[in-house]
């Protein structure tokens, strides 16, 4: 059996010497013993923030979610919000919401207790809330900063830990970096401040939000609407809505919306419908993937709908699946119902006359050109930005501070979409509500949603984009993702299925002006791409590929020929 490194042998003996670390955690440790592996994995490294903040496996040992990694990284962002707040008036204030995730609630309280042990005030919602509740709450409560507890649609066994700063936007890297120098200062959890609840709600310093601010998000949402005349019509209740919260937050704030707006005629997916950390009913909780969408399904089959979405774990991912001319159901991908959502949106505020000059369109590096074409079509301006919502948060608050633009729509590949400029996140919520709103509209003139989608094609070509992964777990991993990535880099390839690369894109070097990120991106003489990214909260590396056809099977031949010759060389 191997024996632990010296660095990790340092680090498990840290723990299990530390008093302020209770007796179940260093058992818990200690009962590993056997195991060296394991033990290695759980302290070979602290864990890092990547796309979605910090993210791992529940469990005792720096590389995994616990309370004490949590305190851990709330000190770090403790000392950040205290060194933004500077001069302010007022005392710095932080809101803190959590999903249905195991310990998500105990790990959310210890957020907040660390902040009030720094003289930070958190308002902490007691139950589950969605990401963008998050989001809007902060900037509309004037906090100086946010913290989700969440591991998005990851599966049961993750958790993890978001912050966002005062304009209600993910820390992008150079903010994160202040973080986690904050945090590599600890020398021990020692040095964490941290009150007791009653202390700290004695003190002012813990504040419990409740209904009124979940009535202002659904209100705000509602408001998104761009159609409104449509829908005090009726025709809200002339489509007929499944909807699946997949066990997650979703459930409440998605169906109070839909309501708002007009939608009533809408059926919940029972055996989905409570919080449940182990997500019982499906293998993952994505609404990127068709076996998320079975039971909704199966049970659009037997009232006919017309619509069926679910969200993710923490609602910031919205997946919708269309009945078709046949009956049957066919899901969209994230790029096509965002190509769809920017399309409705921006030809309805063009026909309502409310569509500005200035108006841009944000989407991520990897995401369909489609949407692009289509949002130049109606004079929008068009702003790429690496992958993870927060960046087009950041473009956000850019367009905010010049004036030079008006925000529209952003959208990420990845079921992320949002409306309006009340949140600097991705949100289910006001997807779910627009998605149907376009789905009625639609319906009204005898389409659905895959009818448009096929026009849409006619008139901008027959995209077609694929993802795929390889998960590498753990130290050997990271080293195999490493190297595949310097393989690619420093062997690209000169063509693929028989197409020339016609262009290189290192974003690790900081192109167009955006932050340095490991991905490359390779362009090819047709106007096809693929893309390779490690993921930033997963043991995982993407590979995003995408091509235009002259036709739905000249499209598919193309995609599939890329994918096949790229992976194989990957598998190889």
């Amino acid at each position: 059996m191997a024996e632990l490194s010296l660095a990790v042998k340092d680090k498990l003996d840290s723990w299990l010497n530390d008093a302020s670390i209770d007796e179940n955690t260093k058992q818990e440790l200690r009962d590993l013993e056997s195991n060296q592996a394991e033990l290695e994995d759980r302290f070979y490294r602290d864990l890092e923030f990547g796309t979605g903040g910090l993210r791992g496996v529940i469990g005792a040992g720096s590389n995994r979610m616990n309370r004490y990694t949590i305190a851990r990284a709330t000190q770090g962002f403790a000392k950040y919000i205290l060194e933004s707040h500077g001069d302010k008036e007022g005392q710095p204030s932080v809101v803190i919401a959590h999903d249905c995730r195991h310990f998500s609630p105990e790990f959310a309280l210890e957020s907040a207790l660390v902040l009030a042990g720094n003289g930070i005030v958190a308002k902490l919602y007691p139950s589950l809330r969605p990401t963008p509740q998050l989001s809007y709450s902060v900037r509309k409560l004037s906090a100086t900063g946010g913290i989700v507890i969440t591991a998005s649609h990851n599966p049961p066994e993750y958790n993890g830990f978001k912050v966002y700063n005062a304009t209600g936007c993910q820390l992008v890297p150079s903010e994160a970096e202040r973080v986690i120098e904050n945090i590599q200062k600890l020398n021990s959890l020692q040095e964490v401040k941290r009150l007791s609840r009653e202390e700290a709600e004695s003190k002012g310093l813990l504040v419990w939000l409740g209904e009124a601010e979940d009535e202002a998000f659904a209100d705000t949402v509602a408001g998104a609407s761009v159609n409104p005349e449509l829908m005090a019509s009726g025709a809200a209740n002339d489509l007929v809505v499944v909807f699946t919260p997949l066990h997650g937050t979703g459930n409440i704030p998605v169906r109070r919306a839909l309501e708002k707006i007009g939608f009533n005629n809408v059926h919940i997916v029972k055996e989905q419908e409570l919080p449940d950390g182990n997500f019982t009913t499906v293998k993952s909780p994505n609404p990127e993937e068709r076996e998320a969408f079975a039971m909704a399904i199966e049970l659009g089959k037997t009232i006919g709908a017309d619509i069926l979405i679910g969200t993710d774990p923490d609602a910031d991912r919205m997946g919708a699946v269309v009945r078709t001319a046949d009956g049957e159901y066919e899901i969209l991908t994230g790029n096509q119902s965002g190509s769809i959502l920017v399309h409705y949106v921006l030809s309805q505020m063009k026909e309502h006359g409310k569509l500005p000059a200035n108006g841009a369109v944000v989407k991520t590096i990897v995401t369909s050109e489609l949407g692009a074409s289509i949002a130049r079509h109606y004079g929008a301006t068009v702003f790429n930005t690496l992958t993870g919502f927060k960046y087009i948060g950041e473009k956000m608050n850019q367009f905010d501070e010049s004036g030079e633009y008006t925000y529209l729509f952003g959208y990420e590949e990845s079921y992320g979409y949002l409306a309006g400029n009340y949140a600097r996140d991705k949100d289910a919520v006001v997807a779910s509500t627009l998605i149907c709103e376009a789905a009625a509209f639609y319906k009204q003139q005898g389409k659905t949603l895959i009818d448009v989608l096929e026009e849409l094609y006619q008139q901008y070509g027959y995209y077609r984009e694929a993802l795929a992964s390889r998960t590498l777990k753990g130290k050997d991993g990271l080293a195999q993702i490493g190297a595949l990535m310097n393989e690619f880099r420093t062997n690209p390839p000169k063509q693929v299925a028989g197409i020339t690369v016609s262009e290189v894109l290192d974003y690790s070097l900081g192109l167009d002006g955006l932050p340095q990120e490991n991905v490359l991106k390779f362009l090819l003489e047709d106007g096809s791409w693929f893309c390779l990214r490690p993921s930033g909260t997963e043991p995982k590396i993407k590979f995003y590929f995408a091509v235009r056809g002259t036709s739905g099977e000249d499209a598919e031949a193309r995609i599939n020929r890329l994918q096949e010759e790229v992976l194989s060389r990957v598998d190889a």
